[in-house]
């Protein structure tokens, strides 16, 4: 029979031990932080500029935002002001943001704004609102301090339009941006037409281990105009869930709206699943939805959990995704299920 001393001693020893064990459960031991993981090989210089804030124990929130105006700043990109056009020749720029209290923004269709990131983070903060389209969301930024840009293609951007104009065809080519560029950084551009899209999604965890993400994209090249895919939507291309993870994604958007592919992935964490395996899941969905279709097409996500845990999967062969932590900085091939 244990007596009251004997019981204190042992409590004393075990108390730690259990307190580290339900530490260890809750992700807390042990975590990876500060954390950001963006997609394609571009995100390396995305993840370069983020990591200039989380290095400095700066929030995750400002961190994503900085890293999506890095690659908006670039010309000769799929994602800013120098993306390629719609088919009316008109440059149409998608993007959202999501903090760690669920508060989240975007803007879609937005035109002649260099910084749609920034507008939309503007909408989640000055707005009762989620999302703004169009028109209003360029009067909502003008009158918040944003410049109007000229509108003008950039030079490539004419080239390629000026290309597809001859057919007006619209063939998107799977992994495209990679296939055709010169190392990580080279412009996403060709004269022969065959462009695709390109969409830059990245989720970072800071030292506080709050989670943050945001997403940014011209959209598919040559689209009608008016088209939204799903980098502004909520659910679609950005989730997250402080609690269990984040999740973006990147391709072909109609298909991942369809599931509301990365609120898909969040849930499949928080029944258990490592980050690769619910970004499996979710590419799963997409193909035993239409598995012929799915031969034509490519979508890619992308995790990070609670525990600064990371993984991706597509359905094609050929997405990538880069990763920066105080251990690691490196473009990663994703799996693929075709």
């Amino acid at each position: 029979m244990i007596n009251r001393r004997k019981f204190l001693q042992l409590s004393a020893i075990t108390a730690p031990l259990i307190a580290a064990k339900k530490s260890l459960a809750n992700g807390l031991e042990g975590t990876i932080k500060p954390i950001v993981v963006s997609t394609w090989d571009s995100g390396m210089a995305v993840n370069a500029e983020a990591w200039k804030i989380l290095s400095k124990k700066g929030r995750a929130l400002d961190a994503v935002e900085a890293g999506a105006m890095q690659i908006e700043n670039l010309i000769n990109c799929c994602v800013g002001l120098g993306g390629y056009p719609d088919r009316d020749g008109i440059v149409t720029l998608d993007s959202c943001i999501m903090d760690e209290h669920a508060n989240c923004g975007a803007v879609a269709g937005i035109e002649r704004i260099k910084h749609p990131v920034s507008v939309a983070r503007k909408v989640m903060e000055k707005t009762p609102h989620v999302i703004l389209v169009g028109a209003g969301a360029q009067q909502f930024a003008v009158e918040n301090g944003f410049t109007l840009e000229s509108g003008e293609l950039s030079e490539d951007a004419k080239k390629a339009y000026a290309e597809w104009l001859k057919t007006s065809e619209y063939k998107p080519v799977i992994n495209i941006e990679n296939k055709k560029t010169n190392g990580p950084f080279a412009p996403n551009f060709f004269q022969d037409g065959t462009a695709n899209h390109d969409t830059m999604g990245l989720v970072a965890m800071d030292s506080m281990s709050n989670l943050s993400g945001a997403v940014t994209t011209s959209g598919m090249a040559f689209k009608l105009h008016g088209r939204v895919g799903d980098s502004p939507i909520i659910g679609a291309g950005l989730f997250v869930d402080n609690e269990i993870g984040a999740a973006t994604s990147s391709g072909t958007g109609e298909e991942v709206i369809r599931i509301c592919g990365t609120h898909l992935v969040v849930e499949f964490m928080r029944q258990g699943l490592s980050p690769e395996m619910a970004c499996k899941k979710a590419v799963q969905r997409i193909v035993k939805r239409d598995p012929a279709k799915a031969k034509t097409l490519q979508v890619g996500f992308l995790a990070l959990n609670k525990k600064g845990q990371y993984g991706a999967y597509a359905i094609q062969k050929g997405f990538v995704f880069s990763v920066k932590s105080g251990n690691e900085n490196k473009i990663h091939e994703s799996k693929f299920l075709i």
